[in-house]
């Protein structure tokens, strides 16, 4: 028997990505998957965010594993939204075992320039789209007296990012939400984590604006990844997205049953620089 027959888990940004790779280890592992995802494109970003071509895409690949899959978009910035995805999954299977707070944007602007609005949406969707996941989930974890909830942080949770204050203080701010969301769920048996990726090989680093803010000389993939492994002290550009999705599994198994409050980091190295 798989590690995850028969759990219920609800993965939020699961259009592709780590979302999607997410989803794919649970349903391999024999989990039951509520997949969400906002499937369209906010003003704010510059980058083409996921759609909802990519978030069918995903119930597919899912299908195709053989695992129970319900599909359910939501805006995370909402919480009714989130809501609606955690009704969702308790009410096509009865309850709620694991939730990965998964969606996030990713823009860059120097903070001289940065506009009210690419702050307010990074910070609405990076920070307080993961609280109004978590209460969700708590409201019915709480009472079944255990879960797991999981968190995709990021090695900007404890360093600055020039260009990128609105990323890095939606981080930040996750990690000291979930550390008190571990104080006061501990006692349900509710562990809450992080896995925290380096640059992961997905679409939103993968881009043009992103390779400019990396290699303004030379905006080349070929170049952004040298510079990007130059930071990593595995020297690698990046991580794959079932790299961290092999982390999730693990914080949300039974062998993690009594670890809560961290941060995994699959990075390569690059939080060996962290002073704690």
């Amino acid at each position: 028997m798989s590690r995850f027959t028969g759990k219920v888990v609800a993965i939020t940004g699961a259009a592709r990505g780590i979302g999607r790779s997410y989803a794919l280890a649970f349903a391999a592992e024999g989990a039951h998957v509520v997949l969400s995802d906002i499937a369209a494109q906010i003003d704010s970003v510059p980058i083409p965010m996921g759609t909802s071509k990519d978030l069918e895409e995903t119930r597919r690949a899912v299908e195709e594993i053989g695992a129970k899959c319900v599909v359910r978009t939501a805006d995370v910035r909402v919480s009714a939204e989130v809501d609606g995805v955690v009704d969702t999954a308790v009410e096509e299977f009865g309850r709620l075992d694991v939730v990965c707070a998964n969606a996030g944007l990713w823009s860059t602007s120097p903070l001289l320039e940065m506009t009210d609005e690419v702050w307010r949406d990074m910070i609405d969707t990076d920070l307080t789209g993961v609280f109004h996941t978590f209460r969700a989930a708590a409201r019915v974890m709480v009472p079944q007296r255990g879960g797991r909830i999981l968190v995709t942080g990021s090695v900007a949770s404890r360093v600055g990012a020039a260009n990128m204050a609105h990323y890095a203080a939606a981080k930040w701010g996750v990690l000291g939400l979930l550390k008190s969301a571990a104080l006061e769920l501990g006692p349900y048996g509710i562990t809450v984590n992080a896995v925290s990726p380096s640059f992961t090989n997905t679409a939103m680093i993968n881009n043009e604006l992103n390779y400019r803010q990396f290699s303004p000389d030379d905006p080349t993939p070929q170049a952004a990844a040298a510079a990007w492994a130059s930071l990593m002290p595995m020297r690698v550009p990046y991580i794959e997205p079932s790299e961290a999705a092999d982390a999730a599994l693990f914080l949300a198994s039974d062998a993690a049953r009594h670890i809560s409050g961290v941060s995994l980091d699959v990075a390569a190295g690059w939080n060996a620089q962290y002073t704690a």
